[in-house]
C-alpha cells in the first residue's frame, strides 16, 4: 500500500504532508518552493510509491473561488498529467492556516516557531491530509 501525500499550495511555498505506509497517520513532510514541486514529487514517488495525492482547494467563506484558486487548478491539471496512475483528490482548505496556528500553540511551539511560515504550511498540509483521511 502506498502513501498518500497532501499539498498545501501557495504561490511561493508549498507545504507537504504524508501518511505512513498503512495510510493511518498524517505527518508533516517538507516545505518546497512552488516551482520545485513537480520535481520534488517525482523524486519522492520514485523512493516511496504514492497511492494518492490530496491538494487543498482554496475557497472563501461563501464557497467561491479565491485569487489563489486558478493557480491550484493549474497544479491539479499538471499533477494529473504527470502522475496518470495516481488519483488526485481536492479538499476544502478553508481555515487550515488558522487551525495550524492553533495546533502549534496547543503543541507548545515557541512564538518564533509559530511565526515560521514554512512550519505553518507543513502543519496546514497535515490538517488537509487528516481531514481527507477522516472523510474516507
Amino acid at each position: 500500500m502506498g502513501r498518500i501525500l497532501a499539498i498545501d499550495y501557495g504561490h511561493k511555498r508549498v507545504g507537504l504532508a504524508v501518511t505512513d505506509p498503512l495510510q493511518l497517520i498524517a505527518t508533516p513532510l517538507d516545505t518546497v518552493h512552488s516551482q520545485d514541486l513537480l520535481a520534488y514529487l517525482k523524486a519522492y514517488h520514485l523512493r516511496e510509491p504514492l497511492a494518492a495525492l490530496v491538494i487543498g482547494m482554496p475557497k472563501n467563506l461563501n464557497n467561491e473561488a479565491t485569487d489563489s484558486t486558478p493557480a491550484v487548478v493549474g497544479v491539479v491539471r499538471r499533477l494529473r498529467k504527470e502522475f496518470p496512475g495516481v488519483p488526485v483528490h481536492e479538499v476544502d482548505e478553508r481555515f487550515t492556516s488558522r487551525m495550524a496556528h492553533a495546533a502549534m500553540l496547543a503543541g507548545g511551539l515557541s512564538k518564533k516557531d509559530r511565526r515560521d511560515k514554512a512550519t505553518v504550511d507543513k502543519v496546514s498540509a497535515t490538517i488537509i491530509l487528516q481531514s481527507f483521511l477522516a472523510s474516507r
